[in-house]
């Protein structure tokens, strides 16, 4: 079972407004105190947790971008893919046909992912611009994106340079996103902001506002390979960085937390967090995807106890 997908038009961006990326603040210690009383006090049990856990699935991209990925590797991360959970569990839970919201790689695997994923509505989302440090020169970015577009992915994961951010330099951040939306053409550009990186809340989210304004599809915590991924307070000021640009645009932009989410308890956070912040629009795989890999494994031994009352071992639930 995959989630429609959205009709509605896609964040056509707007021209640069300094005065509001200037206006924006990040109020540290209240941003923390939010995030820390989420987790106790946000949970769902027995069968409506069994039933989060599954839309936590189906907004999942499952991820490979190791340095030793082979096209026999990139095959089983895909036909975990389609069946990202034993056919009797799904059965017993009434979720048969559920499916990941996207598989993402690298370049040189688009091929291979789009053939193993052909005929299943499965979206191949490729990792971009010099991932992960985003250093190549800009038009070798550029001619990335392309190739990959050309390849078959209709979504690109693109790497900002913090250099902008740290800088103050929104117009070249600006330039640069705006660059990279449009080399994508049809594909969704999902802007990875590498927040561990930025060195401030308020950082975070002025670099969320730019890449809007130039027309990010998503915008996205990490690359998964800086020593701080994705956490509560940056997901929070992301969060309403994208309220605020939905009320004054009235262009809904995806968010996807990536990096450090390895358990089921920690998804469920997150959504809720989405929920309370942006609304049910918002928890779709149009709109929010958890960057994952490991995460999958553990929400598959959750469902394996709500149905059989016992959990199984970590090495049944294996992505490929």
């Amino acid at each position: 079972m995959q989630l429609p997908q959205a009709v509605e038009a896609r964040n056509a961006g707007l021209p640069l407004d300094l005065a509001w990326v200037r206006s924006v603040q990040a109020n540290g210690s209240a941003i923390e105190r939010r995030a820390r009383t989420l987790p106790g006090r946000r949970t769902v049990k027995k069968e409506f947790q069994a039933a989060w856990l599954c839309r936590a699935i189906s907004c999942m991209d499952l991820t490979t971008l190791s340095g030793d990925d082979t096209e026999g590797r990139v095959r089983r991360l895909c036909a975990k893919a389609r069946q990202p959970v034993r056919a009797d569990l799904l059965a017993a839970l009434g979720m048969e046909g559920l499916t990941v919201g996207a598989v993402c790689v690298y370049h040189e695997m688009i091929t291979s992912a789009v053939a193993a994923l052909q005929g299943s509505g499965i979206p191949v989302a490729a990792v971009s611009t010099g991932f992960p440090a985003g250093l190549s020169p800009l038009p070798l970015r550029v001619a990335e994106i392309e190739a990959s577009v050309a390849a078959g992915a209709t979504e690109i994961d693109i790497v900002i340079s913090r250099r902008h951010v740290l800088a103050g330099n929104w117009r070249a951040l600006y330039d640069e996103m705006r660059s990279f939306r449009e080399a994508c053409g049809d594909a969704h550009a999902k802007a990875i902001l590498a927040t561990g990186e930025l060195g401030s809340l308020r950082n975070v989210s002025r670099a969320s506002l730019v890449c809007m304004m130039a027309g990010a599809d998503f915008i996205k915590t990490s690359t998964g390979k800086e020593s701080v991924n994705a956490t509560l307070p940056v997901t929070l000021v992301m969060l309403r960085a994208i309220r605020d640009y939905h009320a004054a645009t009235g262009w809904r932009v995806g968010y996807k937390p990536a990096g450090g989410i390895s358990k089921a308890k920690d998804a469920l956070v997150y959504l809720a967090m989405v929920k309370e912040e942006l609304g049910d629009r918002w928890l779709r795989p149009d709109l929010f995807r958890f960057g994952a890999s490991s995460l999958l494994g553990d929400i598959e031994r959750q469902l394996e106890h709500h149905v059989a009352g016992q959990y199984s071992a970590g090495w049944r639930h294996a992505l490929g």
